[in-house]
């Protein structure tokens, strides 16, 4: 699944956006992943599977 990820911008275009302007640090193709595999998997896996991104991020 795409995730429509766009900013506007102050010369009334638009921006596509690679990291949430909201939450710093997800990374947009992480949440489509999500969306993805939660076709696939239980919720529970899905989860499991954002926190071990989000703790590779940071190490």
């Amino acid at each position: 699944m795409k995730v429509e990820t766009l900013r506007a911008i102050a010369d009334r275009g638009s921006k596509r956006i690679q990291e949430s302007q909201v939450l710093p640090g997800l990374v947009i193709a992480i949440l489509e992943e999500a969306l993805r595999r939660s076709r696939e998997i239980s919720q529970s896996e899905v989860c499991a599977w954002i926190l071990s991104q989000f703790q590779q991020n940071e190490g």
